[in-house]
């Protein structure tokens, strides 16, 4: 399906692996130019030589965003690398540097991660026709989770800021929509360390999911390139949880 995003220029953070990885493998399916970073310099290069040879632009820096002014500084030139953003993808996370007890390390990277990227490129996205920005949460933050942790109370924070911010910028053609994956599991992820660790966590967790499986990054990705193209233009203030019926809230 042609989701109207040729041309586009996707700007994320923590986009070596993963989920992150996968997005920008299918945006570059779909004809996006991309900037991204992520910690490790060989998963870096190796993510940029991926999306070049699908024929777009892409620019792969290896950096850590605990500096927050370097953090800044980088959002500004991979705008500035890609002339303009009309997508901007907060995806980096405690989560991936195995702090989700930390409370530092998860309010500056999954809370002001978020701030900080959509207030530099506020300007960047409000031109052209009309810019999305997905906020990465968790199921973790919409339900008791395992432990009453640090990870789990910023993602939640970070839902609410998506659903002001979203109302504060929809008049300049600005959408903002979170995203909230159940347990997913892939090589070298979390859920796939828990496995080996825990084996016990593993299975009680898999025998609560409905649908008999953990999540895919497959899964999470698509989702998240469909929420943030044109094909879903009228949406905006959403928290689209993806989980395989793992949550047992009813959703109003």
């Amino acid at each position: 399906m042609d989701l109207g995003l040729r041309g586009k220029k996707v700007i994320i953070n923590g986009g070596s692996r993963g989920i992150g990885r996968r997005a920008l493998e299918m945006y570059a399916d779909e004809g996006c130019d991309i900037a991204f970073f992520s910690r490790d310099a060989g998963r870096v290069a190796d993510t940029v030589k991926v999306l070049k040879d699908k024929g777009v632009q892409a620019f792969g820096d290896a950096f850590d965003m605990n500096d927050g002014a370097a953090y800044e500084a980088w959002l500004k030139d991979a705008a500035e690398r890609l002339g303009g953003c009309d997508i901007f993808i907060h995806n980096a996370s405690s989560s991936g540097a195995q702090g989700t007890m930390d409370w530092e390390m998860s309010f500056r990277l999954d809370m002001m991660g978020a701030v900080t990227g959509c207030q530099t490129l506020e300007e960047a996205l409000s031109g052209g026709d009309g810019g999305s920005v997905i906020l990465m949460s968790s199921t973790a933050a919409v339900e008791t989770f395992i432990y009453p942790q640090a990870f789990n109370a910023i993602k939640a924070a970070i839902i609410t800021y998506g659903k002001q911010l979203s109302e504060l910028w929809a008049p300049k053609n600005i959408r903002v929509n979170m995203l909230s994956p159940g347990p997913t599991e892939y090589p070298g992820g979390n859920w796939s360390a828990i496995k080996d660790a825990m084996p016990e966590l593993y299975e009680k967790t898999l025998s609560e999911i409905p649908m008999g499986r953990f999540g895919s990054v497959d899964d999470i990705a698509r989702a998240m390139v469909f929420l943030s193209s044109p094909m879903s233009a009228y949406t905006t203030g959403t928290n689209l949880v993806i989980d395989g019926g793992f949550t047992k809230r009813v959703q109003f």
